[in-house]
């Protein structure tokens, strides 16, 4: 069996005015995530992980924030787009495993739903997705609240 492993990891600023949205989730917070497309870090991280596995780059070679029809994009939808280029590589996810550091709002009642949307999306089980929540013990900028952060790591099995 041929195996490939990535990592991947974003940070967005938190602001007022909009949603958070983790694993295509919206959940309910004073403030959300700034960026280009929806600025899910989440997703984005899993992306970057999925993508660095098979040496292709990163999100924003393929979506660029300079490019307008990125502009509040749904990530999930560029999620749908990164595993068409590994599966079309012959390539499938063995497991996803993730951390999304924040301070607040706790993550934890969230996580089961996070899951299962990816998993949809991904068209895997939910058990080949690990997500953990923790904080920065308000270290940091993530600690003082002023974003969010994701790391992620992605097995591929040819």
């Amino acid at each position: 069996m041929n195996i490939r492993i990535g990592n991947g990891y974003d940070i967005h600023r938190l602001v007022e005015g909009r949603p958070l949205i983790l694993a295509g989730i919206e959940i309910e917070h004073t403030l959300g995530l700034l960026g280009h497309s929806d600025a899910d870090v989440l997703t984005h991280a899993i992306m970057d992980a999925m993508l660095g596995a098979l040496s292709l780059g990163d999100i924003g070679l393929y979506f660029p924030p300079s490019d307008q029809q990125w502009a509040g994009a749904d990530s999930l939808m560029l999620l749908q787009q990164v595993h068409q280029m590994i599966s079309e590589r012959g390539w499938r996810i063995g497991n996803i495993d993730s951390v999304v550091v924040a301070e607040r709002p706790k993550l934890k009642p969230h996580i089961a739903a996070m899951r299962d949307r990816l998993a949809q999306v991904l068209k895997i089980a939910p058990e080949q997705i690990g997500i953990k929540a923790t904080t920065n013990e308000k270290l940091g900028p993530v600690g003082r609240e002023e974003g969010i952060a994701a790391y992620a790591v992605t097995l591929l099995e040819r």
